[in-house]
């Protein structure tokens, strides 16, 4: 099974377990940014390493579309000067791949409260 596939379900395992309904997931940027426009989601949790479109042009394309979007970005270890381009464009915050359940649920509660 393909990485990011398997953190999908993951992370959607995580944010269902705890309550929180899952509107849509997208295979790469330009899919998150259609779905971004269809869902309206309260938040987004989205990879900086994308297919066709990163994270970081979804990121700024989402937040071009919608001034208030909520978007938590996911990275792995050693993207730190990703993670920083992605707090500058907008990102409210971000975890870090393999994904903790009580950081996942401490920034998602956070980013909505």
């Amino acid at each position: 099974m393909d990485d990011a596939v398997f953190m999908r379900i993951k992370l959607k395992d995580i944010l269902e377990k705890n309550g929180y309904e899952v509107a849509g997931e997208a295979q790469n940027g330009k899919e998150a940014i259609e779905k971004y426009q269809s869902a309206s989601p309260d938040l987004v949790t989205m990879d900086i390493t994308m297919p066709e479109v990163d994270g970081i042009q979804a990121l700024k394309k989402i937040r071009e579309i919608d001034g208030n979007a909520k978007v938590i970005m996911c990275s792995a270890m050693g993207q730190q000067g990703m993670v920083m381009d992605a707090i500058k464009a907008g990102a409210i915050d971000f975890i870090v791949k393999p994904f903790d359940t009580e950081r996942v649920i401490k920034a998602v509660d956070k980013a909505l409260s």
